[in-house]
């Protein structure tokens, strides 16, 4: 597939007269109702991180792994994909509210949820977690790699090793100062999995981290796993062992997330061959009045 590699900039009155910077990955050949996957990059990355993995991600359309789609990745700073709490830079809503209908009417991607994703890593995996979970009526699939999201359901009890990379002027810029804590509560993904999980049930979800993360992020995907499971919100969760925040294991958990959401953009059929056990396990239930 010849693919073509776009910038532009999408003028927004939501982050302070400044213009927003997005990347476009998409086929040569635009075909109408592709699906839209927001690519969102990390800390200090910005629009060029989709030209850098561009390479993988064409791979993953010559494997038939993930369906050709509309790849999007706009440049947010360090913004963790919010809107800040003085409401001077609304990161959230340029992306919803006029990133995503741009990109939609100039490319006539599909419009509805199950066709639109958010794969991200760090900064981004925090970014695609909120952005999915509190519109779920948009995104249907979110892949988060090693999500840089912190262990707890409030701010007053995140601990100094959940913290200590975090710039604390650039996070009460966004989130207050001091710290709206119920602000901050509004905008964690494992809060708002906890207070109202069924709006997720009908989201594909997708967590990952090293379990030798640097940054300690695998505690906060745990604790994001744990929440889920316990609230019954379906997700795939890996814990990668001896994997850290870098290194050569990144390209194969790109590779598994874009996978997951090549799955939830195009699912595979049934899997006929389980129907006889499927009969079998359910008679078993039914005997044993469940």
């Amino acid at each position: 597939m010849n693919t073509a590699l776009e910038h532009h900039d999408l003028q927004t009155q939501r982050l302070g007269g400044d213009a927003l910077p997005y990347a476009v990955l998409r086929p040569e050949r635009v075909e109408r109702g592709l699906p839209f996957l927001l690519f969102l990059h990390g800390g200090g990355g910005s629009r060029d991180f989709l030209g850098q993995m561009r390479p993988l991600i064409e791979k993953c359309w010559a494997d038939g792994a993930l369906p050709p789609a509309v790849v999007v990745t706009p440049s947010v700073e360090r913004s963790f994909y919010m809107n800040y709490r003085d409401g001077s830079r609304c990161y959230e809503d340029a992306i919803v509210s006029d990133l995503l209908p741009t990109v939609r009417s100039a490319y006539a991607t599909a419009d509805d949820r199950a066709s639109t994703a958010i794969c991200g890593i760090s900064m981004g995996g925090m970014g695609g977690l909120r952005l999915a979970f509190k519109h779920p009526e948009v995104f249907g699939t979110v892949a988060a790699l090693e999500p840089g999201i912190e262990p707890v359901l409030a701010y007053a009890d995140i601990e100094t090793h959940d913290r200590f990379y975090r710039d604390d002027a650039l996070y009460e810029q966004i989130f207050g100062s001091p710290v709206d804590e119920e602000y901050w509560a509004a905008n964690n993904p494992a809060t708002i999995a906890q207070r109202d999980p069924l709006r997720l049930r009908e989201t594909a979800i997708l967590i990952e981290c090293g379990d030798e993360d640097s940054f300690n992020l695998h505690r906060g995907a745990d604790f994001l796993h744990r929440i889920l499971w316990d609230n019954a919100v379906r997700h795939d969760y890996h814990s990668i062992l001896g994997a850290d925040h870098l290194g050569r294991t990144l390209g194969p958990r790109f590779v598994a997330a874009l996978q997951f959401v090549g799955r939830s953009l195009d699912p595979p059929p049934p899997d006929d061959s389980l129907v006889g056990f499927h009969r079998v396990i359910g008679g078993m239930k039914r005997r044993a009045g469940l």
